[in-house]
C-alpha cells in the first residue's frame, strides 16, 4: 500500500466508511430528508456510485454486472422466500401476532402502508443501503483488506447507520424506558443488523450480484410493515391500537412515526 494507488484506495474506503457512518445518524434527522427521503436517498446512490466509478472500480466490482444478476436473482429469490413465510407465519398464528406490534405502522393508512411498501422502502431505503454497502464500502474495503476484515468492517458500518433509526423505534413503541436499557438495546440492535449486514455480503459474495441483498432485504424491510398491519387486522384493530395519549402532540407524534416507519 505505499503507491500513491494504494493510498488513493485506503483513503477512498476509509472515506466511505466515515460517510456511511454518520449519513443515517446526522442527515436521517432533518426534516428536509424526512420529507423527500427517497428522492435524495436515490441521489446519494447516484453519487456514491459515480465517486466509485472515478476510484477506479467496475460494475463487476460493485456486484452491478449483468453476467451476475440471473446468479443473484436465483440466490436471492431462495434466501428472501423463508423470511417472507416467517412474517406471514407469525401474522397468521395469534401466540406471535404481538410479537409484530409496531405503532409506526399502526399510525398508516392504506394509502401510506401502499407509498412505503412500494417506493419508500424499495427506493430510499433498500436500493440506497445495499449500493452503499454491499455496492461500493464492500468493494472499497475488499481493494485493501483481506475478506475476513472487508465484511467486518462494511459490517460494523452497517451496524452503526441504524443506531438512530432503532433509538426512534424503541421510543416510538415505548420501549426500554430507562438510559440503561435504551443503550442496551440500542447496542443489540446495531449488533444484530451487523449481523445481519455479513449474511446479505456473503449473498452478495457468492452470487457476485447486489440483486441477492436487494431481495433479501425487501423481502424483511417490505414484509415487516404489511405483517404487522395483518396481525393488527387480523386482531381486530387491537395489536397495533397507538398509545398516544390525546393531546396537542398527539397527531405531530403519528406524523414522525409515519416518517420513520421503514428505518
Amino acid at each position: 500500500m505505499s503507491n500513491p494507488s494504494s493510498r488513493a484506495d485506503v483513503a477512498f474506503a476509509a472515506a466511505a466508511a466515515i460517510v456511511l457512518a454518520a449519513y443515517n445518524n446526522l442527515v436521517g434527522v432533518q426534516p428536509w430528508h424526512r420529507r423527500w427521503y427517497p428522492a435524495v436517498n436515490a441521489q446519494a446512490a447516484v453519487a456514491a456510485l459515480a465517486a466509485a466509478t472515478a476510484s477506479g472500480l467496475t460494475p463487476a466490482d460493485l456486484g452491478l454486472h449483468p453476467d451476475q444478476l440471473r446468479s443473484g436473482l436465483r440466490l436471492g429469490s431462495a434466501a428472501a422466500a423463508p423470511v417472507v413465510a416467517a412474517f406471514a407465519l407469525a401474522a397468521l398464528t395469534p401466540a406471535t401476532r404481538p410479537l409484530l406490534n409496531d405503532q409506526r405502522v399502526a399510525s398508516l393508512t392504506n394509502r401510506q402502508l401502499a407509498y412505503q411498501v412500494l417506493l419508500r422502502i424499495p427506493v430510499g431505503t433498500v436500493a440506497w443501503e445495499e449500493i452503499a454497502f454491499r455496492g461500493v464500502l464492500q468493494a472499497a474495503l475488499r481493494r485493501v483488506l483481506p475478506e475476513p476484515a472487508a465484511t467486518a468492517v462494511a459490517s460494523a458500518t452497517f451496524g452503526i447507520w441504524h443506531i438512530r433509526p432503532t433509538a426512534e423505534a424503541l421510543a416510538a413503541n415505548r420501549l426500554a424506558r430507562t438510559r440503561g436499557a435504551r443503550i442496551a438495546a440500542v447496542t443489540a440492535a446495531a449488533a444484530g443488523t451487523a449481523a445481519a449486514g455479513a449474511l446479505l455480503s456473503v449473498l452478495r459474495e457468492r452470487s457476485g450480484s447486489l440483486a441477492a441483498p436487494v431481495l433479501v432485504h425487501l423481502a424483511a424491510n417490505c414484509t415487516a410493515p404489511l405483517a404487522s398491519a395483518l396481525a393488527r387486522r387480523a386482531n381486530g384493530g387491537r395489536a397495533n391500537r397507538p398509545r398516544t395519549p390525546p393531546g396537542p402532540g398527539r397527531n405531530a407524534g403519528r406524523t414522525r412515526a409515519r416518517s420513520r416507519a421503514d428505518d
